[in-house]
């Protein structure tokens, strides 16, 4: 997986059972024209996945 720029990571979203602050996903994966995000609440357990739909498509640089 290529490793992402710190400051395009969404941070402290709401847990949407609970409404906790998460600090960040446990997993990014980009797509064409979206990132889906994982996120699990330490605080409850609970797992979702949100994501950011694009008007361009994301590009991915490939690791040299």
């Amino acid at each position: 997986m290529t490793p992402a720029d710190i400051g395009d990571i969404p941070t402290q979203n709401p847990c949407a059972q609970c409404g906790t602050p998460i600090p960040f996903p446990d997993w990014i994966e980009p797509g064409e024209g979206r990132i889906s995000y994982l996120w699990k609440c330490q605080a409850c357990g609970y797992h979702f996945e949100a994501i950011a739909i694009f008007d361009e498509p994301v590009t991915v640089p490939l690791a040299a």
